[in-house]
């Protein structure tokens, strides 16, 4: 036993296993990831010592040559062990604590540089002639790099696109009719990771010889993507209404995912056969959900478009071959009427009119759509009309000041707001906004004129239900809080009748 501890404790032994022991040691305590790295490292560690034992043993046996080959052999594969062990020290470990990270394919370069550069040096010390071993793997490098031209254009492309940063891990791509997240930049390959799921192999060379789109790179401060939802109007509505209309409804929106900074933008972009072709562009924050978001600013145009009565243009080559009659349409209209009628019968603010002026009303109502999150009226803003909710909730805040914005209460089918600006055309004293999918009615000054100017005591009578409404809302706004005596709230009843008749021109 002594003679194979002899045989085997050389001069360089102690610093070898010293060396291994230690990495491993700090790199087993510092990368909780790639341990099965270290484990596969000390197996050929282990591996490479017991073929040095077996040359001790060769020597003890007199059989000095097949002992020395032994001997070169794990001289050779220790030193790449550790050259391996070194690598990953130097790459996952010190250079991230100086905050300077590297791409993985520089890691792999250098570790396989210092394996050739090994494996010379071990071939020089066994006295191998390395000039005539050069000029013979020249013929077969080129031999084999002509028959795996493929292959070498995939892994210098991967090292292009590491060694440039022209690409990274995490970035969200566009190739042609592909788009998805860079999940690993391999030798050979890059893999997508689609919106589907879908892990996709794109060969190196193929982005190295083609052109993709880098989505959203913050690092040349770009603010998202910009996406582009196109729609028609007919030639009747001018071009600066619907610009207007469409800017604001995806501004003043809460859209998730869509950016405040740069603001939505519409712009008339052709002159279509009978319509008017516009493209409103938003900018999207996050790539992953673009297709909802469009959806969800679509559904917030439409909304626009139908409250303003206009309609999205439809080809000229179409044509309604539906004929209806009068009788049809009279029926249709009369249910639009007793629908209109019921929303008008719940509200407390017209239980006073008879049916005949009800009716009246019911027969200037507009619909009104809201998508969920549109601003339906904003807090401060002069709108002489008022909101019927035939179905959906709304949320009605309060704005201080300095922007600040606190819940007020949460509106649901069948309330009414906006009384006080059809009434007396007081600014709108809170923001209400689309708590879910959205319908109401809308009924404007013109609308509600021809009535009260038929029987002006009808301001008498609403003005007891305004001034409990502005009471109701003055209390939730702390920043008015007022007291509110009885002779408080009749000089607030007659300024209110004041401002009705003054609004309306009676006398």
């Amino acid at each position: 036993m002594n003679d194979i501890v002899s045989a085997l404790w050389r001069d360089e032994t102690p610093y070898i296993l010293g060396a291994v022991l230690l990495l491993l040691a700090v790199l087993y305590r510092v990368l909780e990831t790639r341990r099965v790295a270290l484990k596969h490292s000390l197996l050929f560690f282990a591996c490479w010592l017991l073929i040095d034992l077996l040359a001790a043993i060769f020597v003890l046996r007199g059989q000095l040559a097949i002992a020395a080959g032994l001997h070169q052999a794990a001289l050779l594969g220790l030193g790449l062990v550790m050259i391996r062990l070194g690598g990953l020290f130097l790459f996952r470990v010190v250079l991230p604590a100086m905050h300077m990270p590297t791409p993985r394919i520089l890691e792999d370069i250098v570790v396989i540089a210092g394996y050739v550069l090994w494996a010379m040096v071990r071939l020089s010390f066994a006295g191998v002639e390395l000039s005539s071993l050069v000029a013979t793997s020249a013929v077969i490098t080129a031999v084999v790099a002509f028959a795996m031209q493929d292959t070498l254009g995939n892994i210098l492309g991967g090292l292009a696109l590491q060694l440039d940063n022209s690409l990274e891990i995490g970035d969200w791509v566009k190739l042609d009719d592909l788009s998805g997240r860079v999940v690993e930049i391999q030798w050979r390959y890059t893999a997508i990771l689609t919106r589907n799921g879908e892990k996709v192999v794109v060969p190196n060379s193929q982005l190295m010889k083609g052109k993709f789109s880098v989505i959203a790179d913050r690092e040349v401060g770009v603010a998202g993507w910009r996406r582009w939802v196109w729609f028609n109007i007919d030639y009747s509505v001018s071009p600066s209404l619907v610009i207007n209309a469409a800017e604001r409804a995806v501004a003043d929106a809460e859209i998730a995912n869509v950016a405040r900074h740069p603001a939505p933008s519409c712009v008339a972009m052709d002159f279509a056969p009978g319509s008017v072709r516009y493209a409103l562009r938003y900018w999207l924050i996050d790539p992953r959900d673009d297709d909802g978001t469009d959806s969800a600013v679509r559904t917030h145009l439409l909304a626009t478009v139908q409250r303003h009565g206009w309609r999205i243009a439809l080809p000229d080559q179409v044509v309604h071959l539906v004929q209806e009659g009068d009788a049809h349409r009279q029926r249709v209209w009369q249910r639009e009427i007793n629908q209109r009628l019921q929303a008008i019968s719940g509200i407390e603010l017209f239980a006073v009119l008879d049916e005949n002026e009800q009716y009246k009303m019911a027969e200037r109502l507009i619909h009104a759509p809201f998508a969920k999150g549109g601003v339906v009226t904003r807090q401060g803003a002069i709108a002489h009309w008022l909101y019927i909710i035939v179905s959906g909730e709304a949320d009605v805040y309060w704005e201080t000041p300095e922007g600040e914005r606190s819940l007020l209460t949460r509106l649901p089918s069948g309330s009414v707001f906006g009384e006080m600006g059809l009434m007396t055309g007081a600014p709108r004293a809170a923001t209400v906004v689309a708590a879910t999918e959205l319908e109401c009615y809308r009924l404007d000054k013109a609308g509600f004129e021809d009535i009260i100017r038929a029987r002006p005591a009808l301001a008498e009578s609403m003005s007891h239900i305004l001034v409990q409404r502005q009471q109701q809302l003055d209390a939730r706004q702390n920043a008015y809080q007022q007291e509110h005596g009885g002779k408080g709230q009749a000089e607030h009843r007659a300024a209110i009748v004041d401002r009705i008749r003054e609004f309306f021109g009676l006398k």
